[in-house]
């Protein structure tokens, strides 16, 4: 088979890429491990900076988000059992964020990539190889149904996600690792109950960090912070709500809807970037490159932006036969990468309980927090970097 780009993982990553690079005439093929009902079985956030937005409304497939959707004008800070607003139209000149989830945003991309007659080659496991990247003439090889094949491409682009074969083809003298593991992590619950409030509400409290979430006006998402030795099993939907109760405000707590859970998770959280972003005719994007912890809302949209870097690059490549793009494309990615790396980890340093820093860890945040919410620059640093730096 010959294909002009080769993007290995079906998430939101390589969908949005496919979708872009169709648009602009560019031929590809799309290779996924896993079968299509686990990638949208794959439980995960939702808040869309205006990049992902307008992202997907350049491939076509916005019409849901914006009819679903819920559009987001800020957040609440609850701490010392009182809670703040972070307006960010008023601090941000009128910008916004879109609550819409990522399984949403998958399932449009896979309905549009299927309407088109796309080819996208599911359950392949372990069997993907990358060959000769380092050349003119790279190759992607699988096993499909017991037989051998074999892919012919200009480029690859690695979209497979944090355990994905992309990153581990690298060289190991090629690339550098930078990774923070914390030492807790998020306990999140799925439910179909209307959420506590209408917008997301963050909580530092004593007895740990939560986050009041949703996906649609009757379905919610709850987190709290546990330690990573905790299991989901040892933990009822009882046991859950009770928790979460002790780290609420008492209006919220009141408005709180208990239902069975849909699913329910441990994630750990952990900050990672491997640079650079690009070996030859091999790039990387999306989490293959770079993790955050989920405090910052940045995942997606970080991937949103590194496609955006890539398909203009790759399209000036074969339009203007130009490298100019993919020649610059790890730098540029990288630079706004680093800035949603150290906003995630500010928001995760600011709001949850770390071992060993005591009462005075307590106090300190607490310091801050007041600071953040009673200092207009502050609170609009906050917000520029929630609603998403520029390109």
């Amino acid at each position: 088979m010959r294909t002009q780009v080769a993007i290995i993982g079906a998430g939101p990553s390589g969908l949005l890429l496919g979708q872009l690079l169709y648009k602009a005439g560019i031929d590809n093929v799309v290779i996924e491990r896993q079968s299509g009902e686990y990638v949208l079985g794959r439980i995960r956030a939702g808040v869309l900076e205006q990049i992902a937005v307008d992202l997907m409304d350049e491939c076509g497939v916005g019409a849901r988000m914006h009819k679903e959707g819920l559009v987001h004008e800020g957040i609440e800070l609850l701490f010392k059992g009182e809670r703040h607003r972070i307006d960010f139209p008023v601090l941000t000149g009128g910008k916004t964020v879109v609550v819409y989830g990522q399984t949403e945003v998958t399932r449009d991309l896979m309905a549009a990539r299927a309407a088109e007659g796309l080819q996208t080659i599911y359950e392949v496991g372990d069997t993907v190889s990358l060959h000769d990247f380092d050349g003119e003439r790279p190759r992607v090889r699988y096993m499909k149904d017991g037989a051998a094949h074999e892919i012919e491409c200009d480029f690859i682009a690695g979209c497979d996600g944090f355990h994905g074969v992309s990153r581990a083809s690298v060289p190991r003298g090629a690339i550098t690792e930078y990774e923070k593991v914390y030492p807790f992590g998020w306990l999140g619950l799925l439910a179909d109950v209307p959420p506590v409030f209408h917008e997301l509400i963050y909580a530092n409290t004593d007895r740990g960090f939560a986050l009041c979430s949703m996906r649609s006006p009757t379905r919610s998402r709850y987190y709290v912070q546990v330690p990573l030795t905790d299991k989901v099993e040892n933990w009822s939907d009882d046991a859950f709500y009770d928790e979460l109760a002790l780290r609420l405000d008492p209006e919220a707590r009141e408005r709180l809807v208990r239902g069975p859970s849909l699913e329910k998770s441990i994630a750990p959280l952990r900050s990672f970037v491997a640079e650079p972003m690009r070996f030859g005719r091999l790039f990387l994007a999306g989490d293959a490159a770079h993790i955050v912890p989920p405090t910052g809302a940045k995942g997606l949209n970080l991937a949103a932006s590194d496609v955006k870097y890539l398909s203009r690059g790759l399209v000036e490549f074969y339009r203007d036969r130009s490298s100019e793009g993919i020649d610059h494309y790890s730098e540029r990615a990288l630079k706004r990468i680093w800035k949603a790396e150290r906003f995630s980890w500010w928001m995760t340093q600011l709001l949850h309980k770390f071992p060993g820093e005591g009462a005075i860890g307590q106090k300190l945040q607490e310091a801050e927090l007041e600071y953040l919410v009673g200092s207009r620059a502050a609170s609009t640093a906050l917000a520029e970097n929630y609603v998403g730096l520029p390109l």
